[in-house]
């Protein structure tokens, strides 16, 4: 079993350099040689027993020391202190080969699973090297090469083309690409320009950029992912709660039964040496080692491997869950679409549409809203310029007015033109069109004179639709949850293919939704910005933020956080843990199985303590080498 302060810190070096697991290794050289050279005639079985005395205290020191301060400290008796007994109880019967050969074999597996662990930690904590060690502090116009770790708040520093950020900070002058694979698992360099947010251990791939720190080096994004699924690693589902229960209460009983083996026979007056080794067998043979270790190394392998893809996911009961989801349920805007409102099209009743986006965004130009930056973006991406205007006068929930020359000029909702007395005629059909698309509508005019429309909608994310088809593929059931209103929702969703929408809805009312959906459909996956979306979340059976790079707020809405807005790690996130749970459930199997076949052997005397003990180890490296297999690469067809 793993005890974590042995692998707290990581390790990285090779497999037979790790201590618990070199021992061990000795332990057994050891013990071969000295068995070979007694059976060989070469050395007397004073001299073999020498070498069984040196190793096994070699190979053994490590997990009999952790039984001992479980069985005074927590009064617990573990897997390691069965073993310890089987070890002791061998000796005193003579059996020193088959002593040695146990502490050889136990020693090995708890090596390598521990071993296991400390690579897990390690990989993660390697993210750290990412960030260099110094930094190029500004400091009164010159520049001063300090130790990372220095940095704080507000310092200013160059970042050159081929370096890596040391921390967080804000873009102040230059702009570049930044490679933020590190962080993301996203290959696509992101350009970077003034007022921008940079994080630590990207690399910048171009101009150099001066940046102001907002996070001292220990406090950044990297240093916080890290934390995070160190943590998560810690954390256990209910199925592994619940095994670690049954050991705790089962491991009393396999000890208790041994000392009744030793009892009987001496009450019975029966052959005191066959049923002594029959206890020493049952410790070995009954020990739940590989059932303990079902769980812990496919959970630790699995969120470690999320964590380097950009996927946070904290802790094993959320790994657990996302095996069992059947339904997801995405917010909408800013989830589905990228939360910006674009011009999608713009049609003159009269005039061209270049005079029809200059009235619109001269109007507009003063105004804050999220459509009129819209429509001034708009033009300036056609090389448009806005007309002159004086007098701009926001109409809050309507629109805007501005003077242009001598003419006041409107730009609003259909009501606001209903209300200056504007007939549209054939054009309100046009309008009912793009209404019924999603889009929303906004009209120019003067008085009643309507120039024309403009229709505004927020884009659908790239790829988004091949995200929902792959979903599909796996059989999940998806659905759109949203404030906005039906039309819009409604078109969103028939372009995305998706199965249920249900638009109009309060904070409460996605709670409301997400438990009606588990109720019907089981496990449910809620996906959305982990701000505004804080009560589904939390009410989901797992809630998933995304886009949660340098967002305090995001990554603590949710049980998993996707550090980049590629929501094609959704798929890869479901198909990691439907991975953990098949081979979790295969170690299971495979364990209560051999429980099933090794204890009725062990009690009919039919196993030597040899064999328990080989077949008991290996079982237990089976288990250890099956759990790894959740840091092979997913593949498109892997369910």
């Amino acid at each position: 079993m793993p005890k974590k302060e042995n692998h707290q810190d990581g390790f990285e070096g090779q497999w037979w350099e790790y201590p618990i697991l070199r021992n061990a290794l000795m332990a057994g050289v050891l013990a071969g040689v000295g068995f070979v050279l007694a059976h060989a005639g070469f050395i007397s079985e004073q001299v073999e027993l020498a070498f069984y005395f040196v190793a096994i205290p070699l190979g053994g020191y490590h997990w009999a020391r952790e039984a001992v301060e479980e069985l005074f400290t927590e009064g617990e008796i573990g897997i390691d202190l069965l073993m310890l007994a089987a070890t002791v109880g061998s000796g005193l019967l003579g059996l020193w080969d088959e002593a040695a050969f146990l502490v050889f074999l136990y020693g090995a597996a708890e090596g390598l699973e521990e071993y296991t662990y400390a690579r897990t930690r390690s990989a993660i904590r390697a993210l750290l090297d990412l960030a260099p060690k110094e930094a190029h502090l500004l400091r009164e116009g010159q520049e001063v090469t300090i130790a990372a770790e220095e940095l704080r708040p507000g310092d200013r520093f160059l970042v050159r083309p081929g370096e890596s950020i040391p921390t967080d900070g804000t873009v102040k002058s230059g702009t570049s690409s930044l490679d933020e694979s590190a962080l993301t698992g996203e290959s696509i360099p992101v350009d970077k320009e003034p007022g921008m947010l940079v994080f630590a251990g990207t690399l910048n791939l171009q101009g150099a950029l001066g940046v102001e720190a907002t996070a001292a080096f220990q406090d950044n994004t990297l240093a916080k992912i890290i934390h995070l699924v160190e943590e998560a690693q810690e954390r256990k589902g209910k199925t592994q709660q619940w095994i670690e229960r049954f050991g705790r209460r089962y491991s009393p009983v396999v000890l208790g039964t041994s000392l009744l083996f030793l009892v009987i026979p001496w009450v019975l007056g029966l052959p005191y040496g066959e049923w002594a080794v029959r206890a020493v067998v049952l410790l070995v043979a009954a020990a739940p080692c590989a059932l303990v270790m079902s769980m812990p190394v496919a959970m630790a392998a699995g969120i470690g491997s999320a964590g380097r893809q950009g996927i946070l996911i904290k802790g094993g009961a959320h790994l657990e869950h996302l095996g069992a989801i059947r339904t997801i349920a995405f917010d909408k805007t800013g989830t589905l679409t990228q939360g910006v409102p674009m011009v999608t099209d713009v049609v003159p009743f009269t005039g061209s549409p270049e005079e029809l986006l200059a009235l619109a965004a001269g109007v507009e130009y003063a105004s804050a809203h999220p459509l009129a930056r819209a429509i001034v973006d708009r033009a300036r991406s056609q090389g448009v310029i806005p007309a002159e205007v004086r007098d701009f006068e926001s109409l809050t929930g309507t629109g805007a007015k501005a003077l242009v020359e001598q003419t006041v000029w409107h730009v609003g909702k259909l009501d606001l033109f209903k209300k200056l007395g504007a007939r549209l005629g054939k054009n309100e059909d046009t309008v009912k069109q793009f209404q019924a698309q999603g889009k929303t509508v906004v009209l120019v005019g003067n008085g009643d004179n309507v120039r024309g429309l403009l229709a505004l909608q927020d884009r659908i994310r790239p790829a988004m639709k091949d995200v929902i088809r792959e979903l599909h593929t796996m059989g999940v059931r998806v659905v759109m949850l949203t404030g906005d209103h039906a039309l819009a929702a409604e078109a969103v969703a028939r372009a995305l293919d998706i199965d249920d929408v249900r638009a109009n809805l309060s904070p409460e009312d996605k709670v409301r939704v997400v438990q009606e959906l588990e109720q019907r459909f089981g496990a449910v996956l809620m996906v959305g910005d982990g701000i505004n979306d804080a009560p589904a979340l939390a009410a989901a059976t797992c809630g998933m933020a995304m886009g949660a790079i340098g967002s305090d707020a995001a990554i603590e809405a949710a049980d998993i956080a996707l550090m980049s807005e590629d929501l094609g790690k959704v798929a890869h996130a479901l198909r990691l843990g439907r991975r953990v749970r098949r081979i979790s459930r295969q170690n299971i199997v495979f364990s209560l199985i051999l429980l099933a076949i090794l204890i009725p052997s062990a009690l009919l005397g039919v196993l030597s303590v040899g064999a328990a003990v080989f077949i008991h180890e290996v079982s237990e490296l089976l288990a250890v080498a099956n759990g790894l297999r959740v840091r092979r690469p997913l593949h498109l067809s892997a369910s």
